[in-house]
């Protein structure tokens, strides 16, 4: 059976939760294998609105196990009041359908403290962060000071962890001018949540391998995007974990022969929440009428998006850095009844013409785009689910992003509905 990788292909926000939501009607279990809770998922089934953050999007499907892997960093309180939440809305989570890593690495309050302060005091230095602790929890990962899932089990052998953790960042608080954390403190904040993390504990890697050898179906999902990959991506405006596909394998435990099909997720234009470079970026009233129809507003900020033209050139890059076998393009009908429409097919730096994005932070922000203009249509797309029904323009348009991305379209996004999908090839199939 193909096991199946969703990935971003531009810098997040590309509408994975929908696809993902969509692809685990044929898969068995649905992975999620980094980032943290500053990813944002919408899914939106039979007119009701489910907002994700740490949970796979398979969660709301009865009958399918969703799995935390390892390289997801988790804040036990945040994933509690997800699952309140999405419980209140009649999802039904247990041991049954939610399985967590267990040598998974937790974000703390003093992750979310030190997020916030350092944030507050970069000053024009700032890259956008969401203030949620990741990056400070991904630090103390690879720094071997992290508390894991595993260590809420054995609450009263932690003395020397939380002693090496404090260490560290105590030290920085007093840099800081910012109150320490006491042990005792710490401590009983890990022993009230424990409760709440430890039911779905297990060893994951093992589970996936049981799932695989009796052929079930996996669909590994990621968050994010590519060119926010901590070392593909536009650094330093990245975020803290690798967001490419080949991540899914680490990230969970399954070995990198368990991938066989890589799904990227592009919409039909770009866009970013935060700081950075975004060389296709519209500043006047197109890019304040693409961001309006798209309702471009982050799930898990509510920062509005900037918006701008297709990028082929970013997306092919993309591509490439993730081995992306198949492109799901979302979000189509946003570009309906545009007289014109121009996509970016390469960039000028310095004079030079380029076709790719340069790894320097300097160079990327002088980077400026070379667009094509496209005839738009004037039909609709919305709601379409047969390559049929779309205005013979629109087909055009996606014809056309396939020979610039040098990728095929596998799937078509007309609406936020689950089967409003128009499908050209099935990554489970192929």
């Amino acid at each position: 059976m193909a096991n199946v990788v969703v990935v971003g292909a531009q810098w997040g926000d590309e509408g994975k939760g929908k696809i993902v939501d969509w692809l685990s009607e044929r898969a068995d279990v649905v992975v999620r294998f980094q980032g943290g809770h500053n990813a944002g998922h919408t899914l939106v089934i039979n007119g009701e609105v489910y907002k994700l953050s740490l949970l796979p999007s398979g969660i709301v499907r009865p009958g399918k196990l969703s799995v935390i892997g390892n390289g997801v960093v988790i804040d036990p309180w945040a994933l509690s009041g997800e699952i309140e939440k999405l419980s209140g809305q009649g999802v039904e989570i247990s041991r049954d359908n939610l399985r967590i890593a267990e040598n998974a690495t937790l974000i703390l309050p003093l992750h979310r403290e030190l997020d916030g302060i350092r944030e507050a005091a970069a000053g024009a230095g700032k890259i956008g962060t969401t203030g949620r602790g990741i990056g400070p929890a991904y630090e103390d990962k690879v720094g071997r000071r992290a508390i894991r899932v595993y260590d809420l089990k054995n609450l009263d052998t932690l003395g020397a962890k939380i002693e090496r953790l404090l260490t560290h960042h105590n030290a920085l608080r007093r840099g800081l001018g910012v109150e320490e954390v006491s042990a005792q403190d710490l401590r009983a904040q890990l022993a009230d949540v424990a409760p709440k993390l430890l039911p779905y504990m297990d060893t994951v890697w093992d589970l996936l391998d049981h799932e695989r050898k009796a052929g079930k179906r996996i669909l590994f999902e990621g968050a994010q995007g590519i060119m926010l990959d901590i070392d593909h991506g536009t650094y330093p405006f990245v975020t803290s974990s690798n967001t490419v596909a080949g991540q899914a394998a680490n990230g969970s435990g399954v070995g990198p022969s368990a991938l066989s099909y890589i799904l990227g997720i592009a919409k039909a234009y770009t866009t970013r929440v935060g700081a950075g470079p975004f060389p296709s970026e519209l500043h006047d009233e197109i890019g304040e009428k693409i961001g309006e129809r798209g309702h471009e507003f982050g799930t898990v900020t509510g920062r509005k998006r900037r918006c701008g033209w297709f990028d082929a050139v970013m997306v092919r890059q993309a591509i490439k850095t993730a081995g992306i076998t198949g492109i799901a393009l979302t979000k189509l009908d946003v570009l309906d009844g545009f007289e014109e429409i121009k996509v970016c097919i390469g960039y000028e730096l310095d004079g030079e013409r380029i076709a790719r994005l340069p790894a320097g932070q300097n160079a990327q922000a002088r980077v400026t785009p070379v667009f094509e203009r496209f005839e738009g249509w004037q039909g609709s797309t919305a709601g379409a689910r047969t390559w049929n029904e779309l205005p013979a323009q629109a087909v055009k348009y996606v014809r056309h992003i396939e020979e610039l991305i040098d990728c095929p379209v596998a799937l078509l996004s007309t609406s936020p509905e689950r089967d409003d999908t128009v499908l050209m090839r099935d990554p489970f199939e192929d």
